[in-house]
């Protein structure tokens, strides 16, 4: 194996488990992550079996839709009647997934044993069955527990609540992370908590961040689609973007953020017409919506609802500036893509935020929850002028060089050819 990791790894047989991926399952940051992940490793050379549950469309089994590349297997996940409607959370989360976990690394298992695959690479605890075999199979075991939410890693104020509702699915990811060779934490700043809450000593934990997809990203949309966005909101060509993405709930700060705008509104005023616009919806868009009202926002926030990527991207390409105010956070996938897009960034030093966002060269980062720091930074970001744009390019530039999927695919490789040798 002497050919320069990432670009090719003939040879290398690799098995990913994970219970859901785009676009079989939805289109959140662990299905992105997945689809990412399988694409680039096949890319490279690797021969990836993918295992995950039966996809949510029914028909839609071909791999064809992930990359031709890679072999899909998929398993049933049992659910329970009502899934997915609100409260079933969490008896899915420590029921069916770990059961799914036990099914899917038991194949796992039978294709190490059957000589088909030389390394596993497990997402959180779908890969549960494999690790109480591990002991038993030659192949190394590679873990990606992902934000730790469960232990309430990236949620402070809910951590205790978290640990009890969640205490089978923790278990499962204990046990897990124990059979693993290598543990990875998705960015420096979580490594202590992967260390702490998984028990495992700091030379089994390596960094591989979470990534973005460059080449996809900037082939998706262009100035016309940012105009076009725009003019379907009603907002004028000159009007200053603030642009927040996210699933609306109390943890993504949103009303922290309208607290803030309201308070800069009042005292020093904003810089000529200036929109916030939010993407993304959720159960808490009512109380928010009541919240902007009650600031006297009404006029100049725009709740554009869930969008597909083109859209999406186009506001990304739209703002002026991006406005994160999450009260607690993971990786924070929103942030990159902010910055892949040469956007600067205000926003909070919840989770690996502070791996991306340099105060003074990429953005402003203030403590979440903090409504006049945040207007602060506000007030300070708007007055900045062409710097906006030179922390922007300096964003980009941070993307590109720690956090693109040609880094993230090198690493992850070069973890794997390290455990087999």
């Amino acid at each position: 194996m002497s050919t320069a990791p990432g670009r090719n790894a003939a040879g290398l047989r690799v098995a990913v488990l994970a219970r859901a991926v785009f676009p079989l399952h939805g289109h959140g940051g662990l299905e992105r992550h997945v689809y990412d992940l399988v694409r680039h490793l096949a890319r490279a050379g690797v021969e990836v079996t993918l295992i995950t549950k039966d996809p949510a469309r029914p028909g839609a089994r071909s791999a064809d839709c992930i990359d031709p590349g890679i072999r899909l297997r998929t398993i049933p996940y049992w659910t329970f009647p009502f899934a997915g409607r609100r409260g079933t959370t969490v008896l899915d989360r420590s029921v069916a997934y770990p059961l799914f976990g036990e099914l899917a690394g038991r194949l796992a298992w039978e294709l190490v044993q059957e000589g088909r695959v030389d390394l596993v690479h497990g997402l959180g605890a779908s890969v549960l069955g494999y690790a109480r075999r591990r002991a038993r199979a030659a192949a190394p075991l590679v873990l990606n527990p992902q934000g730790l939410e469960e232990f309430g890693a990236t949620d402070p104020a809910r951590a205790r609540l978290k640990r009890a509702l969640y205490l089978p699915l923790r278990r499962a990811v204990v046990v897990c992370a124990k059979a693993a060779d290598r543990v990875i934490a998705t960015d420096r700043a979580l490594e202590p908590a992967v260390r702490r809450h998984l028990r495992v000593p700091a030379d089994r934990v390596c960094v591989i961040p979470n990534a973005i997809d460059l080449e996809w990203l900037d082939s998706l949309v262009t100035d016309e689609d940012a105009a076009r966005v725009r003019a379907t909101a009603g907002v004028g060509p000159r009007d200053t973007v603030l642009l927040s993405v996210g699933r609306i709930e109390a943890n993504k700060g949103f009303h922290v953020l309208a607290d803030a705008l309201a308070a800069l509104r009042l005292h020093s005023g904003l810089p000529g017409p200036c929109r916030w616009v939010i993407v993304g919806d959720g159960p808490y868009r009512p109380t928010l919506q009541r919240r902007i009202a009650a600031s006297g926002l009404e006029s100049a926030a725009f709740l554009a609802g869930r969008l597909d990527d083109r859209d999406l991207h186009g506001w990304y390409r739209a703002a002026s500036l991006f406005v994160h105010p999450t009260l607690y956070e993971g990786s924070s996938l929103v942030t990159l893509e902010a910055m892949a897009h040469r956007k600067a960034v205000v926003a909070t030093t919840a989770g690996g935020i502070p791996d991306k966002v340099t105060p003074g060269t990429t953005g402003w980062l203030v403590a979440p929850g903090d409504a006049s720091a945040l207007a602060a930074a506000l007030s300070a970001a708007l007055a900045s002028g062409a710097r906006l744009g030179e922390m922007g390019e300096a964003g980009r530039r941070v993307v590109e060089r720690e956090f693109s999927w040609t880094h993230a695919a090198a690493a992850t490789i070069q973890l794997y050819r390290d455990l087999l040798e």
